[in-house]
């Protein structure tokens, strides 16, 4: 089952872990402090390893002859910052205000790009290369003369640094909240882009930096930057928005002579001519349009439709393919989030009542055809999830915070229970009663009810009908507590600005982090961001001791320390009953008409899809007489 993210959702949008100096023939972390001189670097990694020597040709995950051509069009798997899955009303995709088109991020170069199948190295794009100060507090970007943007102007280290700083300034929290050190972006010249970052700066802020989207400063002298607009933006990326229709539907043309396309990090990828971008309102209404050949690629979420509906004549005759691919990334938190803004959430033990009442048993069984598992961490299927007895290197970090927290995170951290599959497990409801009782909630009249006589009630926050069977089990149980349950199914517009103000009592989040987390958890757990409307803090999590070890994390000077760090702030997060933990699952269920292929090897850290894929007029040629 897909849910809403944050970001999430279908897949959030996950913020690539840190960024290092990771140089050639000399590799070295900007942390370490130690080297005399800069070193110039062809890319950066975390803790300055990198797969790629320098003068590599292309991605081994990529067919680099791969032919371009043909159409992709999906229903978006993926959503950053103001994007929605159901509607979009602006080709501003970077600030709070509006719902943003997906895809807009494939009309804007960035300094550097992603090697999927590295935990979190990023390499040369519009810059070709980078030098980074002894202490890791300055970041010369060498820019790529050749870079331009799609109206033919160059592409310049003035536009660089306008964007940088805009983006502080004025765009969406999520990115001004990860920007917050970077005290500076200016231009030396037009080929030299100078980024400043205080000193205390997370390991990753650099890399989250050079993988933001390049704007023109000339395009927006005339026009301000934090306004939703249906007027397209001057981009430089593979691609420029072509045909759209607010609600309904987007494309993006591939940019014919594009200045990027035989670039080492763009080399054999970006191959079809046109991707599009559908939207739906109603889930059915979109797997229905899938089976019309209405669009051609879909990543299926709902484990009803995958195990019942996939059975249709396109099916049967081969012409729609179905795959299940791995998927190697941590899967992260997801569930029903409580807003603990709100007094009636304020006590552990009400929250830990409610995770009492939801029967996941039953409802994996009876409604998701047995397709998941529980979700316990936020760092699921990774090795930074907390499992057992802490480690004595665990104990260390959390040992100042003894009588700080609560004692069960020096023991094995918290699972949510294992229900008897009923639907309705007494046991589990008489203790969700028994904690209830203990926070001072009584029964008066068959309700629920505090000291002042105030009622428990609770509104689910949804935006779109296909999750009502997941709420309405849990909705029953907790009835028999005495709590009036509701959910409220409201449009996505509406949706997006209630939980951007925080106000809800419980909704869906899904997020997940790379493999190297690091200031990304600022925005999901600190005390800062629990204020920040817009976060994605939407539990209201305000713990010193959490802010504490979230800051621990992005001080790991090697991957060892940071699984210590991250296993211990599970621990602590899992402690405070902050969500009711859904499900989820290590696979892509994959679905598409017969008209792509794609290289031999995926991407460990990605699909690979849009990027590598590619359309073969073959194929379709059999499609059609076939259809």
């Amino acid at each position: 089952m897909r849910t809403p993210r944050s970001a999430v959702s279908r897949r959030e949008l996950i913020i690539a872990g840190a960024a290092a100096l990771a140089a050639g023939a000399v590799v070295r972390s900007p942390c370490a402090g130690a080297a005399d001189e800069e070193t110039e670097s062809h890319g950066l990694s975390a803790f300055g390893d990198l797969k790629y020597p320098p003068g590599f040709q292309h991605f081994d995950y990529v067919n680099p002859n791969a032919p371009k051509g043909g159409v992709f069009s999906q229903i978006g798997p993926n959503r950053a910052y103001n994007q929605s899955f159901l509607t979009f009303n602006s080709l501003n995709s970077f600030i709070l205000k509006g719902d943003g088109a997906q895809g807009m991020e494939l009309t804007f170069a960035t300094l550097m790009a992603r090697a999927y199948d590295e935990p979190d190295a990023v390499y040369g794009y519009a810059a070709r290369a980078v030098r980074v100060s002894a202490d890791g507090t300055v970041y010369r970007f060498a820019l790529r003369p050749e870079a331009r943007f799609h109206d033919g102007t160059p592409l310049t280290a003035h536009d660089a640094a306008f964007s940088l700083t805009i983006l502080k300034e004025k765009g969406h929290p999520i990115i001004a909240q990860m920007l917050r050190d970077l005290e500076a972006a200016e231009a030396a010249d037009d080929a030299t882009l100078i980024v400043r970052f205080n000193a205390r700066r997370a390991r990753d802020v650099p890399l989250f930096a050079a993988t933001l989207p390049i704007f023109s400063r000339a395009y927006y002298g005339t026009r301000a930057f934090d306004e939703t607009t249906l007027d397209v933006p001057l981009g430089s990326g593979p691609y420029k928005v072509g045909r759209f229709e607010p609600n309904r539907y987007i494309e993006y043309e591939r940019v014919r002579n594009w200045w990027g396309a035989d670039l080492p990090v763009m080399r054999g990828q970006f191959n079809f001519d046109t991707v599009r971008f559908e939207y739906f309102r109603d889930r059915e209404v979109g797997f229905e349009a899938f089976t019309a050949k209405a669009y051609l690629f879909r990543e299926e979420f709902t484990s009803r439709v995958w195990a019942t509906r996939y059975d249709f004549p396109a099916i049967r005759d081969g012409r729609v393919k179905r795959e299940v691919l791995p998927d190697e990334t941590p899967s992260g938190a997801q569930g029903w989030f409580m807003n603990t803004r709100r007094d009636k959430f304020k006590d552990p033990r009400v929250r830990e009542a409610l995770i009492c009442a939801f029967d996941f048993e039953w409802t994996n069984k009876n409604i998701m055809y047995g397709s998941y598992e529980r979700t316990h961490s936020v760092f699921q299927n990774s090795e930074m999830m907390a499992k057992g007895l802490p480690s004595e290197e665990e104990i260390a970090l959390l040992e100042p915070f003894r009588g700080r927290v609560p004692a069960e995170v020096f023991g094995a951290p918290f699972v949510p229970p294992v229900s008897d599959g009923s639907g309705q497990d007494r046991k589990l409801l008489r203790r969700a009663s028994q904690l209830l009782q203990e926070a001072g909630w009584t029964i008066n009249g068959g309700k629920r009810v505090n000291g002042r006589g105030e009622r428990l009630t609770i509104e689910f926050l949804l935006d779109e009908p296909s999750f009502q069977p997941h709420h309405m089990p849990f909705i029953k149980n907790l009835a028999t507590l005495g709590i009036d349950a509701t959910l409220r199914l409201v449009d996505p517009v509406q949706y997006r600005r209630r939980v951007d103000d925080f106000d809800f009592d419980i909704t869906v989040q899904r997020f997940g982090f790379s493999t190297t987390p690091g200031d990304a958890l600022r925005s999901y757990f600190s005390s800062q961001a629990a204020a920040i409307k817009g976060s994605q803090n939407l539990a209201g999590i305000a713990d010193p001791v959490i802010d504490a070890l979230v800051e621990k994390v992005i001080a790991a000077r090697d991957r060892a320390a940071l699984i210590v760090a991250c296993r211990a702030l599970d621990r602590v997060i899992r402690a405070g009953r902050y969500w009711i933990p859904h499900w989820y699952k290590a696979t892509h269920w994959l679905a598409y008409w017969d008209v792509y292929d794609r290289p031999a090897l995926k991407p460990r850290y990605a699909r690979g899809v849009i990027e590598t894929w590619w359309y073969d007029r073959d194929k379709a040629a059999r499609i059609e007489r076939a259809g």
